[in-house]
C-alpha cells in the first residue's frame, strides 16, 4: 500500500487534484449565485481564488524545502474560507459587496458572475487535464511503454 499511496500523493498530481477540488467548490457557489439572481435580499458569495493560490503556493514551497520534495504529500494549511481535508476541500464563501445594490437589496451583477464562472470553468478544465495527463503517465509506466 505505501508504494501505491506514494504514487498518488507525490509530484504534480496533488497540486492538480487540489485545483480540481477548489474549482468544483467554487463552481457550486457561483451556480448558487446565478440561481438566486432575482431573489430579494440575496447577497452573492464567492471563494477567493487568490487565497487558494497563496495556500497552494505556500504548500508547494514548504514541500520543495524537504529532503525529497517530489515524494511528499502536499500539506495545505486551512484559510479563512477553506478547510483542506485529505479527499477534498470544504469552503465557507464570503459575501461579495462589489456589485450594485438594487431596490430589492439584491447585490447582483450578471456579467461579473458569468465572467467568474467562465474563468473558474477554464481553471477546472486545466486541473482535470493535468490530472488526466499525470494518470496517463502512470498508466504508460505500468504498461512499460514509452510515448
Amino acid at each position: 500500500m505505501p508504494l501505491i499511496h506514494g504514487m498518488f500523493d507525490s509530484g504534480a498530481l496533488p497540486v492538480a487534484e487540489r485545483l480540481v477540488h477548489f474549482t468544483s467548490q467554487r463552481h457550486t457557489v457561483l451556480a448558487d449565485n446565478i440561481a438566486n439572481l432575482s431573489t430579494p435580499y440575496f447577497k452573492p458569495r464567492d471563494l477567493n481564488p487568490q487565497s487558494f493560490q497563496a495556500a497552494l503556493r505556500e504548500a508547494v514551497e514548504r514541500r520543495r524545502h524537504t529532503v525529497s520534495p517530489t515524494r511528499r504529500p502536499l500539506p495545505l494549511r486551512d484559510t479563512h474560507q477553506l478547510t483542506f481535508r485529505p479527499n477534498g476541500i470544504t469552503g465557507r464563501p464570503d459575501p461579495t459587496n462589489d456589485n450594485i445594490l438594487f431596490h430589492d437589496e439584491n447585490n447582483r451583477n450578471v456579467d461579473r458572475i458569468m465572467q467568474q464562472l467562465a474563468e473558474n470553468t477554464m481553471a477546472h478544465r486545466l486541473g482535470t487535464e493535468l490530472v488526466r495527463n499525470q494518470l496517463d503517465m502512470l498508466r504508460l509506466a505500468i504498461r512499460e511503454r514509452f510515448a
